[in-house]
């Protein structure tokens, strides 16, 4: 006959379904593999549901676990990891509680359940260290699924609603070398060539179908490990030098950094030293580079054209920093309203009120009216330096409150050329961020979001936290386990897989020892349950052990009262004592557990009978 289903168990299984419930919710619906997870997870439900014995509730459980691992690969984060291995110890709980008939404890199935997870920890170590190291099987281009960030567009004003949003935008740890001091913090993210008099674009997107690159050389020396959020946009943040060591990441012609993973996605990439300048900074202007509705801001059309027929081309951007710098600019979150018609024109000559997307914009088209190559970048500048960071120097912490727009101008001499407009007007902006930039407006400083003290301590920790988990478990790829087995094995590197399978052997061992634990006390429960149906037995006679009292007493004094039982309690006290307290060979065993069995049949007809 099966055993009844515990109920303890099955309240554990429901809580395992409302954990990957939960992570599903937090999961980005664009990855291939999410169906495939609440396909799973319904199924597991539906088993549970329908569970009538326990090999059921082990269908169920196996389903579970699947799913974990399934998430485990959609969210390898820390956070999510964490959770996946708490939903793991849940449905291996409800196992050993099913497994236990529901009169273990709680406590001892978590002490049970994080035996088991130790003892299988040595095995996902030697695995995730030796087992050879598989490359994306996979990619979902064109996800746009993410939070919020830069958009692939600028319109006056846009950037200036983002700066009141205080949530991470990334991270940099250098893992060689030093980050660039705050007026050098420039982070490209997009580049906006295309004009219509009111708002800047980009002309082409990125194709996100074009192939990857090969994989970079071996000896690539890491020198940045970059982390960003979730991003509506494929391109991805960097300083525009460096070497792009992680599989899938390319180089756009504009300087982009495109890949790996969709937007929707937090990404993770590692940057190699760079070697010389990038070959975006001298790749020729594009026809495109130089376009500029005529007409559409006339006032910024004369004045600039001027400046194009008497100046040469450096003398020009010179000019217009004389004019930024002279002419009452004020930077500001409230910058008003512009008109639909001529609105740079507006901004330069009437307002001159603006955040950084006015000045970027305004100068990029100055820029062009004067007959110098110009476009617009959009990105971050700054972030708060946090040292001591996940085994390395520290990490740069980049807010969406820093986001901002420059602008690029090309120079026959010396390329494509930064210049931030910005600056000329709020050089606190540069030095210090968006909340010096800002100093003395008090309105504006209270539109930015804040962070209370304590809890941004705490998000720092677990920063630090999560930079560790991705430099040493999410970053361990081809290359790395590569360097890591060439300073290990050397020469006998081709031994690899005899190292791993001599190591899974000791390994188990210890697994093996816990496992036979865990299967003795399972046998000695099944023998504490059967003493506990003779007891239950003798207890409808009024018949109960008394406090200190062995069962060998209580057997005896049992059969005083009820001689007709003395053979059956006889029976009970000597297969008891001999399969507890010193458990026989095999042949004796089975012979001692069936007059166990016998005994408590003949108590069951005894007391049916009085």
């Amino acid at each position: 006959m099966a055993s009844p289903l515990a109920r303890r168990s099955l309240l554990l299984h429901g809580l395992a379904l409302g954990l990957l419930a939960l992570q599903l919710a937090l999961t980005d619906r664009s990855q291939v593999l999410f169906w495939g997870a609440v396909a799973l997870v319904a199924l597991a439900g539906l088993k549970l549901r329908e569970s009538r014995r326990p090999p059921d509730l082990r269908r169920a459980a196996l389903a579970e676990l699947i799913t974990v691992g399934v998430l485990a690969v959609m969210n390898p984060e820390l956070g999510p990891s964490l959770l996946q291995a708490s939903t793991a110890l849940v449905v291996l709980g409800a196992l050993l509680s099913q497994e236990a008939g529901g009169r273990t404890s709680l406590r001892q199935l978590l002490g049970r359940s994080l035996q088991l997870a130790m003892a299988a920890l040595p095995l996902l170590i030697l695995l995730f260290l030796l087992l050879p190291r598989l490359g994306p099987l996979w990619s979902l281009p064109g996800a746009t699924a993410g939070r919020t960030g830069l958009s692939d567009q600028l319109d006056p004003g846009a950037i200036a609603s983002l700066v009141q949003d205080p949530s991470p935008a990334l991270r940099v740890s250098p893992l060689s070398g030093a980050i660039p001091p705050p007026a050098q913090r420039y982070w490209r993210v997009l580049v906006l060539d295309r004009f219509d008099g009111r708002r800047w674009s980009s002309l082409a997107a990125p194709d996100l179908r074009q192939p990857p690159p090969p994989p970079p050389p071996a000896q690539g020396t890491p020198w940045q490990l970059w982390v960003v959020e979730p991003s509506p946009v494929p391109q991805l943040p960097w300083s525009g030098e460096g070497i792009p060591l992680t599989p899938g990441l390319r180089m756009a012609e504009a300087g982009e950094l495109i890949g790996p993973g969709p937007g929707g996605e937090r990404r993770r990439y590692t940057l190699g030293r760079p070697t010389g300048p990038s070959a975006w900074r001298t790749r020729p202007p594009l026809p495109q580079d130089l376009l500029l509705p005529r007409g559409s801001n006339p006032r910024l059309e004369q004045l600039a054209e001027q400046w194009g027929r008497t100046l040469p081309p450096a003398a020009r951007v010179e000019a217009a920093a004389r004019f930024f710098r002279s002419g009452s600019f004020r930077y500001t979150l409230q910058p008003g309203r512009l008109p639909q018609w001529a609105p740079l024109d507006a901004f330069l000559f009437e307002s001159r009120a603006g955040f950084c997307e006015h000045f970027a914009g305004s100068f990029t088209a100055l820029m062009r009216a004067a007959g110098l190559p110009a476009r617009v970048v959009l990105g971050y500048q700054g972030g708060e330096w946090i040292g001591d960071a996940g085994g390395t120097s520290g990490y740069l912490d980049v807010r969406q409150r820093d986001a901002h727009a420059w602008s690029e101008v090309w120079l026959e001499d010396q390329g494509w050329v930064a210049v931030d407009p910005t600056g000329w007007v709020a050089p606190d902006r540069i030095a210090a961020g968006v909340q010096g930039g800002l100093a003395g407006q008090l309105e504006d400083l209270r539109r930015l979001g804040r962070t209370l003290p304590w809890l941004r301590q705490l998000e720092q920790g677990w920063t630090r936290l999560d930079l560790a988990w991705t430099r040493w478990v999410l970053q361990f790829d081809g290359r790395s386990q590569n360097g890591l087995m060439d300073r290990w094995l050397g020469r006998w590197r081709q031994w690899q897989g005899a190292v791993l399978v001599g190591g899974l052997a000791v390994a188990l061992v210890p697994a093996a020892l816990l496992l036979g634990r865990q299967y003795q006390g399972r046998r000695r429960d099944d023998l504490r349950r059967e003493l506990e149906r003779c007891l239950a037995q003798l207890a409808k006679l009024g018949l109960q052990p008394r406090g200190g009292e062995d069962l060998e007493a209580f057997c005896a004094r049992a059969a005083e009262v009820h001689p007709k039982l003395r053979e059956a309690l006889q029976t009970l006290s000597s297969s008891y004592g001999q399969l507890r307290y010193a458990p026989p060979e095999t042949t004796e065993r089975r012979r001692a557990l069936a007059s166990l069995q016998h005994s408590r049949q003949a108590l069951t007809r005894r007391t049916s009978g009085d």
